[in-house]
């Protein structure tokens, strides 16, 4: 079983916002990947982003340039 490690997972509103996070991250240069929203956050979509605590300011700045709207960022044990 794989360790679990602490990690920021942002959620959106809808699946667009996810999907168009993706394509950005790629654009970009960031690091992390989609993943279904843990079982202790609740989202509207069911889908989030995760990546290491680290690139939390990286993240922002990129769904700032592309113009994605955040629900909610969360610090999760996954």
């Amino acid at each position: 079983m794989r360790k679990k490690e602490l990690k920021l997972v942002v959620t959106f509103h809808t699946t667009a916002d996810a999907m168009a996070m993706e394509k950005a991250a790629k654009d970009f240069g960031l690091k992390g990947r989609i993943i279904p929203v843990p079982r202790v956050i609740s989202s509207g979509c069911g889908m989030s982003w995760t990546s290491d605590l680290l690139e939390k300011e990286q993240v922002l700045a990129v769904m700032e340039k592309a113009g994605i709207d955040v629900e909610e960022l969360h610090e999760v044990l996954i």
